[in-house]
């Protein structure tokens, strides 16, 4: 057992919505009160009122509150918090933060600034990997980041090219460029996105990979830094670089492959000293991989990591920070069954993924078994046009990759969103797709098969009759007489249902 070096009572959680509500559940669980470090507008939401405790640290704007770093500090302090737990995007893969924290006294519960700046910063991981030995897509990751020089090294490198951030992922900042007559325009809104994002407009350069799939490993560092991998998650399905659809484990990997990238995984943390939970990205493509980057934080998709090995990555990530655990060398983890996540979004999949935004009616996940659903709103909350749309994830389990899939249409198809448009009816096409079926999706399927908006279905005269009728209740006026009137913003129209 390794020694106990500190122990929180009160954690601060610099981040909202449902990676919120996660850290605040394995908080409850380990006995620990937690502060919420929010915006203004998010009071709305359900981690405000699970939270112990709660500080406003700023407008909407994330310049003022998520990634306002003094901001953040000031709040954990005053509400007399031991440590920040930075969940996933805003300020988590960021270097400064980690040892702003540590200067205030505070235990950052991630890896340290040391770590983020080497292995989390792309540039530099991919010099690290290079020591390392490892596959590297062709690329530029050079200091100078004039236009007009990358738009040279991007032509250097053969069209098409992608610009990415050098400081954070999860596709912002994140560009395709197929031509040099597009690449200075490009290349400046991702500067200009990846500065928003993560406070950095650094970008680097790779070639682009036109038939990859997109594997990552789950790693992660104990108190010792002792580093293991927990398998691997298939994250093709992608839409502008944003992840739709995970799954645990990949369907594209042989024993042979999930070794080589495993140990390849294991050995860059390693070098870069890395404690706590942490991804490595690889793309595949024709038998071969190439390292893509290392996010040093927890993944929007952990959940399916954690349903096929029996684990709980939060509270491992708290535990790891108060130097309590330890990898048991007896255990061997070995992966069971299969699991899928699908991201729940606040948009419209008849007019192209248009978030749609606005006050959330009557709200219902169907339970079940092997079904998991990680949400930040309930009924009555609203969707802000200020932060990203996603409304909940779902995750289920089951005993192999075609009734998990079979399981996860039946989930979406009972699921309850009223008030706003989702994205269920979209997401249950691709899951019906053959080619997702077969598990041979590549990271260009959604453009390949789905790059045009949806049909929208026809309405029976009964459900228009229902519909007319429930929106007149909602408006509060009389009854509906004669005809039916069509009914725009009907909750029916959200599709809700996903048949």
């Amino acid at each position: 057992m390794a020694k106990l070096i500190k122990k929180f009572s009160r954690i601060a959680i610099a981040n909202r919505g449902e990676v919120a509500v996660r850290i605040i559940k394995a908080c409850e669980e380990l006995g620990i009160e937690t502060v919420l470090l929010h915006s203004e507008v998010d009071i709305n939401s359900r981690a405000y009122r699970m939270a112990t405790k709660t500080v406003c640290i700023g407008p909407a704007p994330t310049a003022e509150s998520y990634l306002n770093i003094q901001a953040n500090i000031d709040g954990a302090l005053g509400a007399g918090a031991q440590a920040i737990h930075p969940g996933f995007g805003f300020l988590s893969e960021n270097a400064d933060f980690a040892e702003a924290v540590e200067k205030a006294g505070l235990t950052f519960i991630g890896p340290s600034a040391e770590a983020i700046r080497s292995l989390g910063d792309k540039v530099h991981c991919k010099e690290l990997a290079k020591k390392a030995g490892l596959p590297l897509v062709p690329g530029y990751q050079g200091e100078n980041q004039a236009v007009n020089n990358l738009i040279q090294e991007a032509e250097r490198i053969g069209y098409p090219v992608i610009v990415k951030a050098a400081a954070g992922g999860g596709g912002r900042g994140m560009k395709l460029i197929k031509s040099s007559a597009e690449a200075a325009e490009l290349i400046e809104s991702a500067q200009r996105e990846a500065q928003s994002a993560f406070g950095s407009p650094k970008v680097f350069l790779e070639k682009y990979l036109d038939r990859a799939k997109h594997i990552e490993f789950q790693i992660f560092g104990d108190s010792t830094g002792h580093v293991v991998h927990f398998f691997d998650r298939e994250c093709s399905v992608q839409r502008r670089h944003q992840k739709i659809i995970e799954e645990a484990t990949s369907p594209s990997l042989t024993d042979e492959l999930r070794r080589k990238m495993g140990e390849a995984a294991c050995a860059i943390a390693t070098l870069g000293k890395y404690k706590g939970a942490g991804t490595v990205e690889f793309l595949l493509q024709d038998g071969e991989f190439y390292l893509l980057e290392v996010n040093t934080r927890l993944q929007v998709e952990h959940p399916v990591t954690e349903e096929v090995l029996g684990v709980d990555l939060v509270k491992m990530q708290i535990l790891t920070a108060q130097g309590e655990f330890l990898h048991d060398p007896t255990h061997v983890r070995i992966p069971r069954g299969h699991s899928i996540e699908c991201r729940i979004y606040a948009e419209n999949p008849f007019m192209g993924g248009v978030p749609s935004t606005g006050l959330l009616g009557h709200v219902e996940w169907p339970e079940g078994p092997g079904r998991r659903y990680e949400y930040g709103f309930d009924s009555g909350d609203t969707i802000t046009p200020f932060y990203d749309p996603m409304i909940a994830k779902v995750i289920v389990w089951d005993e192999n990759r075609p009734r998990a899939i079979q399981k996860m249409i039946r989930v979406l198809k009972d699921s309850v969103v009223f008030g706003v448009h989702t994205n269920i009816p979209y997401l249950i096409e691709i899951l019906s797709h053959k080619e997702f079926v077969m598990g041979t999706m590549t990271t260009r399927f959604i453009e390949t098969y789905f790059a045009d908006p949806i049909k929208e279905p026809e309405m029976t005269d009964v459900e228009k009759k229902i519909a007319a009728e429930a929106m007149v209740q909602l408006r509060g006026g009389a009854k509906a007489t004669g005809g039916v009137t069509p009914v725009t913003n009907s909750p029916w129209a959200s599709f809700w249902r996903g048949i």
